[in-house]
């Protein structure tokens, strides 16, 4: 893939730190809402995994999806960046039932036949997609009752730039909830996630059924 937000989030990409091969309670695959390690809420929001198909919009080196995978699911990740599949492979192929490609997430839920029962975005592509035309498309392609969950930091005033081509989408949770119920989503839950050390930034987890 070749365009300028490939190219830009492929330079990311490349300042990235591997994960720790273990978290704080000793497990080697866990999965993370926010961007303080061993904090906050863990798979479960999701429900259960269990044969489940999932789609990750911006999956990045794999681990989140990889500890999915562990527990059952049959898991699909995409990121814009080349790179990232790549080494989502390399790093996570062998558990098997855990699939990465390189593909933009509006593209990619526009031309793909599959249906999914769970679909999230961990600080991923929710948060840099216009939800007008991302949230349709994913309920478009998710079972009745499937989960569509999201996290990333709460609204914050953002100064457009002459030739930018990435924003980040600050909209309120309220705006947020509003979009979901727009494109066919019920049951709709949005919180703040306190971090762990006071004065530091929280987290907004949203999570809705496809209705």
């Amino acid at each position: 893939m070749s365009s300028p937000r490939a190219e830009i989030w492929e330079r990311y990409a490349a300042k990235y730190t591997p994960r720790r091969a273990v978290n704080a309670a000793g497990t080697t695959t866990w999965l993370n809402w926010t961007q303080y390690p061993d904090h906050g809420p863990d798979e479960a929001v999701l429900g259960d995994l269990r044969g489940k198909r999932v789609l990750e919009l911006g999956s990045g080196a794999g681990a989140n999806l990889a500890h999915l995978a562990t527990l059952g699911a049959v898991c699909t990740g995409i990121d814009i960046a080349p790179s990232r599949a790549d080494l989502a492979r390399r790093t996570w192929g062998y558990l098997g039932g855990l699939e990465f490609f390189t593909a933009d997430a509006l593209d990619f839920l526009a031309d793909t036949s599959t249906t999914f029962d769970v679909v999230y975005s961990i600080f991923g592509a929710v948060w840099f997609t216009d939800p007008e035309a991302l949230f349709p498309l994913v309920r478009k392609k998710m079972s009745d009752g499937g989960v569509f969950a999201f996290s990333q930091t709460p609204a914050a005033p953002q100064e457009d730039r002459a030739g930018q081509v990435i924003w980040q989408r600050h909209l309120p949770v309220h705006q947020w909830t509003e979009q979901l119920f727009a494109a066919g989503f019920s049951e709709v839950v949005a919180e703040t996630i306190d971090a762990p050390e006071p004065g530091k930034l929280g987290t907004v987890l949203v999570h809705a059924r496809a209705a």
